[in-house]
């Protein structure tokens, strides 16, 4: 969901507390608690299995850390989290697939396996459905429509993240509903 103008202004004050260092720890600590569970909802999505969003949440919040002081502020706060932890997801991601050097049908199929792994998995409820065909989406198409299907997020702000034009995110999102739909229909049980 888009973050409204007050948590705009308190982001511009948090930062602002960061950066003066008298006590940076608690302007940082304020920041992570206010965004670490949308951002591991946004990264557990991208790379599914729970102990891997963790790893790449606390991956995102070392970046937060070490970057935060220099963060220029050309965009929202939470425009710039969103896009360090895409960032790390598709890195971790991409390491995945080397290490194993799966291809493109069993790293689908791996995290399809996953999903199924899942403690309360039924593959007869829609949302499971929606999940399994969110993974045979490319990992840049599955970011883009998690964050707009599920966080809500304008085309702008998706632009941002992912630098990438605002036409090339709406033919991505277009493109990622035909293929789900077409899952979808194609896997009834």
């Amino acid at each position: 969901m888009p973050i409204d103008k007050d948590d705009i202004n308190d982001d511009v004050s948090l930062v602002a507390a960061f950066k003066q260092g008298e006590n940076p720890e608690l302007p940082y600590t304020r920041i992570v608690k206010k965004y670490q569970e949308k951002l591991y909802w946004h990264i557990r999505r991208l790379v599914v299995d729970h102990e891997n969003a963790n790893d790449v949440l606390q991956n995102t919040f070392i970046k937060v850390w070490k970057n935060l002081a220099s963060f220029r502020e050309d965009s929202a706060l939470y425009t710039w989290l969103y896009r360090i932890a895409t960032n790390e997801s598709l890195t971790f991601l991409t390491q995945q697939k080397k290490k194993s050097s799966l291809s493109i049908d069993n790293e689908v199929l791996d995290l399809s396996n996953k999903i199924k792994a899942e403690q309360n998995f039924d593959s007869k409820r829609l949302e499971w459905r929606l999940q399994l065909a969110i993974q045979q989406l490319p990992e840049k198409q599955r970011a883009v429509f998690t964050l707009r299907y599920y966080d809500e997020m304008p085309y702008a702000e998706i632009s941002a993240i992912l630098d990438t034009s605002e036409g090339a995110l709406k033919a991505s999102y277009h493109h990622a509903v035909k293929k789900i739909e077409t899952y979808m229909l194609n896997h009834i049980d």
